[in-house]
């Protein structure tokens, strides 16, 4: 089976749980933008992440705040601050690299920083739809002057909404920019 999935490319981001957001932050975080995804939203905040070797300035800080602190790179994001962050899946931190953030209120240090799996978000009826479960490894076929396929993981959750997430140096190697398309090979 094929289909049609929009393809949208994520660039270096930070999620943040309440606690970590208040040492950082002395007010609100406030949504300036929806995302795709459900409930999902670019607030109108940003910090600086960095190491001893290189610093990002006015990273996003996504909404709404979560159970965890979670940092969001590419793995040329990685070279440049020195780190060898793993490839995980949202929420899965296990063996993340140390990073601080920083804003003009505090600097902390945290064991977070990732790079984000490739991923298709998917709401349970849509899993059913196709006949995948969530975890379930599926390949992506892109056409184009750099044509190939690519492994991404499906995300089932009741928020999902029927995209696929890449990082910026997944798009760069395919020459994909944010809302092309990909064909979905179950």
């Amino acid at each position: 089976m094929e289909t049609k999935v929009i393809i949208e490319v994520s660039n270096r981001h930070v999620h943040l749980s309440r606690e970590t957001y208040n040492k950082l932050f002395d007010t609100p975080l406030n949504k300036v933008k929806d995302l795709s995804q459900k409930n999902m939203y670019v607030s109108d905040k940003t910090v600086t992440i960095y190491t001893d070797s290189y610093e990002f300035n006015n990273v996003k800080i996504l909404g709404p705040l979560r159970d965890y602190d979670q940092v969001e790179i590419s793995h040329n994001d990685a070279l440049k601050l020195h780190i060898d962050p793993p490839v995980r899946a949202s929420g899965d931190l296990n063996g993340a690299s140390l990073i601080h953030i920083k804003t003009a209120k505090a600097d902390i240090e945290l064991e977070a920083a990732i790079i984000a799996q490739r991923h298709i978000h998917m709401s349970p009826e849509d899993a059913m739809k196709y006949g995948v479960v969530n975890g379930q490894k599926v390949k992506v076929k892109i056409e184009g002057n750099k044509s190939g396929e690519m492994d991404a993981y499906i995300k089932v959750s009741e928020d999902g909404v029927y995209y696929m997430h890449i990082d910026t140096d997944d798009a760069n190697a395919f020459i994909l920019k944010n809302l092309d398309e990909g064909t979905l090979i179950i």
